[in-house]
């Protein structure tokens, strides 16, 4: 990939999570509870424990950054970064509000980390990997800044057809525009959705003792369809780049569709948006 090319990835990564932010510190508590099973797997095959230095890359609004703090206590510290500013101001008012003083957050490129070699004990990549458009070069120099028999852990999500929390909103965009077909190994939320594509990057980078382990999660549980599609409208930036593309009068028609489509979905009057996602851990 051209230089020129990753640029504009990340540019309009940048962007397209940046008009975002505010809906992801609305929705924090619906992200927390949905995501803290692979929160917590993450944290402890990453092997964090007190007094540890821990670099958790593609924080977003704090997490699991914020938990690991907890973890490695007042002699341990954190550092959090994201490529998205208007992310991490929430995630500091999060950790402030929490009390937490062993923790920052710095707005810096996961390909292009600022770090003095050898610092860390553990590094946490959840759900962003799959949005770099040279993943490869982020973990090599992830690598590099940890500490020999320091512990990696990554999420990166699993088949679309296995995660109807976001395949609902696509395959139902496709019914009212033509979606570009990105080419293999494109960056996206799909793009690591094959584990031995992820296994093959992290052992690449230098890592050994590759683990791998597919978790299923209620991603996302409401109680209507329409609660769902405000909730989504507020997180789904690779969708709401495409909707927001949409005449008013499509973008009704799709609106109504998507909370049918999901409100067909609901079991005991509760509406649950699985998730399926890839989680990996590997020793430097």
């Amino acid at each position: 990939m051209s230089s020129a090319e990753s640029v504009a990835i990340k540019e309009r990564e940048r962007n397209s999570w940046m008009s975002v932010a505010e809906g992801w510190y609305r929705r924090d508590e619906l992200l927390r509870k949905g995501a803290a099973p692979v929160s917590e797997w993450m944290l402890a095959h990453a092997g964090i424990e007190a007094g540890q230095q821990v670099l958790d890359i593609a924080s977003g609004t704090g997490e699991p950054a914020i938990s690991a703090a907890r973890l490695v206590g007042d002699k341990g510290h954190v550092t959090g970064t994201d490529l998205v500013e208007e992310m991490l101001v929430f995630a500091r008012e999060k950790a402030q509000q929490a009390g937490l003083e062993n923790i920052e957050f710095v707005c810096s490129d996961g390909e292009t980390l600022d770090f003095v070699a050898g610092t860390f004990d553990a590094v946490t990549i959840r759900w962003g990997l799959m949005f770099m458009p040279e993943p490869e070069v982020c973990l090599a120099s992830v690598r590099a800044l940890m500490k020999p028999g320091g512990r990696i852990s990554i999420a990166c999500w699993s088949d679309p057809e296995k995660n109807p929390f976001i395949s609902l909103l696509t395959k139902t965009l496709g019914k009212y525009m033509d979606l570009p077909k990105p080419p293999p190994g494109a960056p996206g939320i799909f793009s690591f959705a094959d584990p031995e594509r992820l296994r093959v990057a992290i052992e690449t980078a230098g890592f050994r003792d590759v683990e791998l382990q597919e978790m299923e999660i209620d991603f996302i549980e409401l109680d209507s369809g329409r609660a769902y599609w405000e909730a989504m409208s507020d997180m789904a930036a690779p969708v709401m780049q495409f909707v927001n593309q949409m005449d008013s009068a499509t973008r009704s028609w799709f609106i109504d569709d998507v909370i049918a489509s999901a409100d067909a979905l609901k079991q005991d009057g509760v509406l649950r948006m699985r998730g399926t996602t890839w989680l990996a851990a590997a020793v430097k």
